[in-house]
């Protein structure tokens, strides 16, 4: 085995260097793969591009299992959009609303409608969004704490759900970094087995019903929500009817039935599997692509039904939500590629020799979570932060011995609060966009909130380091409460006044 010392970890450390430069996860993914190549080929130009192209890209570009992810994450991509179109996730939105009656109602059903809508980080804000604005207007509730909200019912949800794209993903992430150490368990098994190790993801969620049930805000939340009431803007503000008419004359039918089938089926299949030759790999990903490929069916049948709908079109529709998806799977080839440089030169060796000795494998999976932040915060990008660390993280964890799950989940919860404090994440837009407020605003008041739940994380990482078991997220919920409980009394105020208090809202209408 060829020694490179410290050549080895200039790809991986180039790479996390152009993307913080950059701000282009795509590009530093290159620069790592042609820096690695460069090392691999004695630093000849043309065997480098030889290697990197053949040898990397294309042969985990043409690998069985990568091919499979690539599909399967098309076809989740197509359900999505279908979903969309069809106005189906919108109506059954918009039948929560009946039930709206005070402030804490308002913001807690666009909390948990944030919470179904798990099947699209990306869509979750631009679905649920203007459907509440002008509720939020006449409960006198500044558009940044719907954002907030939207922000924080995005990725964290959907990173917690196995079965839908981000599952998919992570679970390539973690096959690849097993197969590069000799591990052979199953994909799934470990994802299901790190779920309650993702603190970040459980704290956020949390973070939401807390400050609601708190009646207050601090930081800039507080400046802007009392700005927003002294100014009386919600007189002003208007609603929006965007797509009112699709949503109105759509059943919420359209939504429960295509994503029972695919609920229906994902279970059915994997207890098949669980119970005659065991849950495989490519068993999860044909029960993702079966399940979700019955599911767009059912869509475009209802569809077909109630709109009148051609299913030439329709497919259409499919295609372009699966041509959506092109940027990930790119980032995910590109992330393999990245992942097999690492291992021909032996990055993990070299680093688990100079950190042995110096960092305990109790602290390790602390550290993974803060490297995940920073990288995550830089770039915007939680998907090529799993992608750079996940190649990283795991291979050096297995050489000093520290936990494949809690380092696998702090990987996971250091990219998404990094994604969710970035200005330039792609949800953390989407939140403004939804929400329909300024963007700044969106990352300052949603940064005050995010760092105090971050900062619950380090130490929960720190206490599961050395007392591994899921009841440390139970101890990190209390700190989190009595956190956010204290931040709210030394600093915080009445999110709305109480010369205002007795005011009733005005009357939502069925096109709030």
């Amino acid at each position: 085995m060829e020694d490179y010392g410290f050549l080895s970890i200039v790809p991986p450390l180039l790479t996390i260097f152009v993307a913080l430069y950059s701000k282009n996860v795509l590009i530093a993914l290159i620069v790592g793969i042609f820096s690695g190549s460069l090392i691999i080929a004695d630093f000849n130009p043309f065997y480098a591009m030889l290697d990197a192209i053949e040898n990397q890209v294309l042969d985990e570009f043409t690998s069985g299992t990568q091919s499979q992810v690539l599909i399967t994450m098309m076809v989740i991509g197509g359900f999505v959009k279908l979903l969309e179109v069809s106005g189906g996730a919108k109506a059954f939105a918009r039948k929560m609303l009946d039930v709206v009656s005070t402030r804490a109602r308002a913001q807690l059903l666009a909390w948990l409608s944030g919470l179904a809508i798990f099947f699209t980080d990306s869509g979750n804000s631009l679905i649920i969004g203007p459907l509440y604005r002008s509720v939020f207007d006449e409960f006198r509730l500044c558009r940044e704490k719907l954002a907030y909200i939207l922000d924080t019912t995005s990725s964290p949800i959907s990173i917690l759900i196995p079965f839908i794209g981000w599952g998919a993903y992570i679970m390539s992430l973690i096959e690849k970094s097993y197969a590069e150490i000799g591990l052979t368990e199953n994909a799934f098994s470990v994802l299901v087995s790190v779920i309650p190790y993702q603190f970040y993801a459980f704290l956020a969620l949390l973070t939401v019903p807390i400050v609601i049930f708190t009646g207050k805000d601090y930081g800039p939340m507080k400046r802007i929500q009392q700005d927003y009431v002294d100014a009386r803007k919600w007189i002003a503000r208007g609603r929006d009817e965007t797509d009112t008419d699709v949503a109105a004359s759509t059943p919420v039918a359209m939504f429960v039935y295509p994503l029972g089938v695919m609920l229906g089926l994902v279970s059915a299949l994997i207890a098949w599997h669980a119970t005659h030759d065991g849950i495989t790999g490519p068993h999860i990903r044909s029960t993702l692509i079966i399940s979700y490929l019955a599911a767009s069916l059912t869509c475009m049948e209802m569809m077909r039904r109630h709109h009148g709908r051609g299913y030439t079109e329709m497919i259409g529709d499919f295609v372009k939500g699966a041509e959506g998806l092109v940027y990930v799977s790119i980032v995910l080839v590109l992330a393999w590629s990245l992942s097999a440089v690492t291992s021909d030169i032996h990055t993990a060796d070299y680093l688990a020799s100079l950190i042995t000795g110096t960092v305990a494998p109790s602290y390790f999976p602390m550290l993974v979570f803060v490297m995940g932040a920073l990288i995550s915060l830089s770039t915007g990008s939680s998907y090529g932060t799993f992608a750079i660390l996940m190649a990283i993280a795991v291979p050096v964890g297995f050489q000093l011995e520290a936990s494949m799950t809690l380092t696998i989940a702090a990987v996971l919860s250091g990219g998404l609060f990094g994604d969710h404090c970035s200005p330039i994440s792609d949800t953390t837009v989407l939140a403004s966009v939804g929400a329909d407020c300024p963007h700044l605003n969106h990352v300052t008041t949603q940064g005050a909130y995010a760092g105090l739940t971050g900062a619950v994380t380090v130490f929960a990482y720190w206490l599961a380091g050395t007392w591994e078991t899921p009841l440390v997220l139970l101890i990190a919920i209390v700190v989190l409460f009595l956190a956010m409980n204290g931040a709210m009394r030394l600093y915080g105020s009445p999110t709305v006044p109480d010369d205002y208090s007795s005011m009733k809202p005005a009357t939502v209408s069925e096109n709030s």
